[in-house]
């Protein structure tokens, strides 16, 4: 049976998504992508593009799982407020169509792929061109994390 997972870095001004098959025990690229809005927009119609956007990537590609970065709080509370909208939109939509959604810190994805919790950015992405079998790192970064994300999920971490 073929799982279909879609990983989703979530951002307001910019929301990686990946796309993954998980089969007898391959994983296989499809897409990947990033939405991006422009700060000068409201912050509400910033959602609603990225609702919009990621429907689109649904109604596209059809996962029947969801993975998504958890929110990091570092010093930025503004810039955390808004990533936790973003993520609220998102799930919103995995939950318009029943879509299971996991929730993984960026320690989890770092630890399933690259081996290291406390692994640098370059090596996740690095990591997750040679899992996929991608001649070159997926860009922008988001979207090599959303792929990450999504790598976790097809491992059985995060679903119940």
């Amino acid at each position: 049976m073929t799982r279909r997972i879609i990983g989703i870095d979530p951002g307001l001004a910019s929301t990686g998504w990946g796309i993954i098959d998980y089969s007898q025990n391959r994983l296989l690229y499809l897409a990947h992508g990033c939405i991006e809005t422009e700060a000068a927009l409201p912050r509400a119609q910033r959602l609603f593009l990225i609702y919009d956007q990621i429907n689109t990537v649904l109604d596209t590609y059809n996962p029947a799982e969801a993975a998504i970065e958890n929110l990091y709080f570092g010093k930025n509370v503004s810039s955390a407020i808004a990533v936790a909208e973003a993520r609220g939109v998102l799930s919103l939509a995995m939950a318009e169509r029943n879509i299971p959604l996991a929730e993984f810190t960026p320690h989890d994805i770092k630890q399933t792929v690259v081996g290291v919790r406390k692994a640098e950015k370059e090596q996740v992405q690095e990591m997750v061109a040679f899992i996929l079998g991608l001649p070159v790192i997926p860009k922008p970064d988001h979207a090599a994390d959303a792929l990450g994300a999504a790598i976790c999920a097809a491992h059985g971490l995060g679903f119940a």
